[in-house]
């Protein structure tokens, strides 16, 4: 199958953008000039195989890795134009949970709230919803070593909420987390997209994004293979079924031949 990207003439407000980024980890590049966007308001699934690119693209956009080619910026600011401003505007959930060993609950959230420049008791008013919202409220003396691996997820979605970044970055996150704490960071993000920020998410998790997630973008083999609403995506591939389910195997299948 040949690269399909959606053509859109609405004018839109755009958080992320991707201009034909160039990337990995060697000089042999993961990303093959990739393109997409992510607008105000919007929940974008970043959708493919295991390998496709989901995760390079990701540290590419949090500044983990330099782009050899290609422009990403962040309400029009690059990460040269600025890194503190550009890293301040985005929150970021990763697949496996990274906190500081000696650190207890409640000095994760403060060092989040010093990073991010927040007003603490602002700041700390959302942080005890969230403490509430995944039963966390009487934890925050422990220390990482006594949480499971979920909890340490729900540790990371609490401190990326407490910001106001307009830019959310959250990848495969329902990896550990139990049904109910997945019903909460789903209305989370809803709730995030109403007040006018941004959502990347990279899933696996294909019933899940149908439902909730307003375009996709489909990697395979470090290009961009299809972008779209499920609507424009079901228009490009006729004939291959209706759930993103059905495009996912078809277009994957294809880049396979």
């Amino acid at each position: 199958m040949t690269d399909n990207k959606l053509l859109r003439n609405e004018v839109t407000i755009l958080t992320l953008e991707i201009s034909h980024l160039v990337g990995g980890y060697s000089q042999i590049p993961v990303l093959k000039d990739i393109s997409f966007d992510v607008r105000d308001g919007e929940l974008v699934g970043l959708i493919g195989l295991n390998g496709a690119g989901k995760s390079t693209t990701i540290n590419h956009i949090i500044g983990l890795l330099t782009p050899q080619k290609g422009i990403i910026k962040i309400n029009g600011v690059t990460i040269k134009d600025d890194n503190q401003s550009y890293k301040q505007q985005i929150a970021y959930i990763p697949e496996m949970p990274i906190l500081y060993q000696e650190l207890t609950l409640r000095e994760h959230i403060n060092l989040t709230i010093m990073a991010y420049g927040l007003d603490e008791k602002d700041a700390w008013q959302k942080a005890d919803k969230l403490l509430k919202t995944f039963r966390l409220e009487n934890k925050l003396d422990w220390f990482p070593a006594n949480f499971s691996k979920g909890m340490k997820q729900k540790v990371m979605i609490v401190c990326a909420f407490v910001t106001d970044a307009p830019l959310m970055i959250i990848d495969e996150p329902f990896l550990g987390l139990d049904p109910l704490a997945v019903h909460d960071l789903l209305s989370l993000i809803e709730e995030r997209k109403h007040e006018g920020a941004s959502v990347l998410m990279s899933t696996h998790a294909l019933d899940t994004a149908e439902k909730y997630c307003d375009r996709f973008v489909l990697l395979h083999d470090g290009q961009v293979k299809i972008e779209g609403s499920l609507a424009e995506l079901q228009e490009a591939l006729p004939g291959v079924g209706e759930s993103l389910d059905d495009i996912y195997m078809s277009v994957t299948k294809a880049g396979q031949e």
